[in-house]
């Protein structure tokens, strides 16, 4: 059936992967948004005033990279950052009004962007697919 894992199921997620991330930053522009950025804006409208460590571990980022996002997105206004009250060594991060502002606009926006990518593909085969990328995930996590 595959020539090769490696080829048939490796190469193609990373190809489809790119090209998605792609797709989805460059309809992100008219926001002022990437896809980077819109992972922890949204992290951020879901559980609002948390740790730059909590908002890392939610966005799925390092350190490093969480604070190159979070600059630019100070920059734009769309997040503030407060000294922590516990820790004066951290801070809090929250999403200001015109962040609150733009994830409403963004997530409609999204959804119907992802309806169109998913034309004519039926639930049951994008739940099998939801799960198959979930058990991968898992494996990895299992091999690391």
């Amino acid at each position: 059936m595959f020539e090769s894992y490696d080829q048939d199921i490796g190469m193609l997620t990373n190809k489809i992967s790119k090209k998605l991330i792609y797709y989805v930053n460059s309809n992100l522009e008219k926001f002022n948004l990437t896809t980077e950025q819109w992972v922890v804006l949204l992290n951020l409208s879901k559980q609002n005033k948390i740790s730059q460590k909590l908002l890392a571990k939610l966005s799925g980022k390092d350190q490093s990279t969480l604070t190159r996002i979070l600059d630019i997105l100070e920059r734009k206004n769309f997040i503030e950052r407060h000294p922590s009250k516990e820790d004066r060594r951290s801070f809090e991060i929250h999403i200001t009004e015109t962040g609150l502002n733009i994830t409403e606009q963004v997530i409609p926006f999204l959804d119907e962007l992802f309806n169109n990518l998913l034309e004519d593909i039926s639930y049951e085969k994008l739940k099998i697919y939801n799960e198959v990328l979930l058990k991968i995930d898992n494996n990895i996590n299992k091999l690391q």
